[in-house]
């Protein structure tokens, strides 16, 4: 029996080769081979998604972990993964799981994922830890049973996709939250990360634009020494206010040293908060830190009188001033928030079910 499932996001190519159309790497398979990915594979002249019915990690998370806050606050996720990746990040904190090129997991079917969700009293699924179009199709089956069970469907994504991955996402995502590393400069995005550049990423979230209506906030891990070039952070953030528009979130991370960048500091605070400055120069409403757990930058603020009307601590929800049409309390002005503060919010958000 062949291990999982024929994919989908594939087309056959002389001498019985096949390339792979999941992500931007086009990885030209022979027969008997694997893509860069480690979970996708030529068998017998078809591409087969070996991950397909595994999942290596299964975790309870706030949405706001992902990092996203402008999208069903204070909501409980079921976060799950399957094992590999199409990137190979020198600071993954989840190497363990996206840099492990072997088929493992936990046997699940779409079925018994959204089972689980709903048996965690959970109000979405958060596809995470690794790139979560390397399985695409399962992902797909996956969302696709969620949402008829009125669950929510999130990405979070690296964005080195394909149009053809777009066109699934039409099929059942609601939020992404696509996360550029080192301001997405191309120096570091070769050296680090083992791509030519970031172009691919920006053509995917113009693509999401235009062919869906999925939410979109971006995240900027800022990694001090080797991706911090502040040039390149004005650059990004120019991008996305011509592209994406001023009220798009953005989320810069700070690092902490892991897997082969052990020797680098974690990032200084003042970095993150220079990148805040360009960001909010550059015209975008709302900007986040994040992995700095009582910092002011966590809250959101009004665009317009400039009061916070979330306070957070960490993934926690400490205060809400907003109405229910989510204007702010103080001005009147209307946040760009889908969805109301869940009722779970801050409630056992934090649990294992697999590791």
């Amino acid at each position: 029996m062949t291990l999982g499932k024929e994919a989908t996001l594939y087309e056959r190519v002389a001498d019985g080769r096949v390339r792979c159309t999941a992500c931007a790497r086009y990885c030209n398979i022979p027969e008997g081979k694997i893509g860069l990915c480690g979970v996708r594979g030529n068998v017998e002249g078809k591409l087969q998604l070996f991950v397909y019915g595994k999942i290596i990690a299964g975790h309870i998370d706030p949405i706001e972990k992902k990092p996203v806050t402008h999208y069903m606050p204070g909501s409980k996720i079921f976060s799950v993964a399957t094992t590999g990746c199409n990137w190979l990040c020198h600071y993954c904190q989840n190497f363990d799981i996206s840099q492990r090129r072997k088929i493992e997991g936990q046997d699940v079917t779409p079925e018994k994922v959204v089972s689980m969700t709903k048996r965690y009293r959970c109000q979405g699924i958060a596809y995470t830890y690794n790139q979560p179009t390397i399985f695409m199709e399962f992902a797909r089956d996956i969302g696709v049973q969620a949402r008829k069970a009125g669950l929510r469907n999130i990405f979070v994504s690296n964005g080195y996709d394909t149009p053809e991955t777009v066109e699934l996402m039409r099929d059942f995502l609601d939020c992404i939250t696509v996360d550029f590393k080192g301001n997405g400069e191309t120096t570091f995005v070769r050296k680090y990360i083992g791509i030519a550049d970031a172009a691919p990423i920006f053509q995917t979230l113009l693509d999401i634009r235009d062919e869906t209506d999925v939410h979109i906030e971006i995240t900027d891990l800022i990694v001090p020494e080797i991706g911090d070039d502040l040039s390149a952070a004005k650059r990004l953030c120019v991008w996305i206010h011509e592209n994406l528009g001023p009220d798009t979130p953005i989320h810069f991370l700070r690092f902490h040293p892991d897997y082969k960048l052990m020797h680098l500091p974690s990032t200084p605070v003042e970095t993150l908060e220079k990148h805040h400055e360009i960001a909010r120069e550059v015209g975008l409403n709302y900007v986040y830190l994040g992995n700095v757990p009582g910092h002011p930058l966590e809250h959101t603020y009004c665009a317009e009188c400039n009061r916070i009307v979330v306070e957070r601590v960490g993934f926690d929800i400490a205060g809400w001033h907003l109405d229910d049409q989510n204007r702010c309390k103080y001005c009147g002005n209307e946040i760009p928030i889908v969805g109301q503060l869940s009722a779970t919010a801050n409630e056992n958000r934090f649990m294992p079910i697999l590791t």
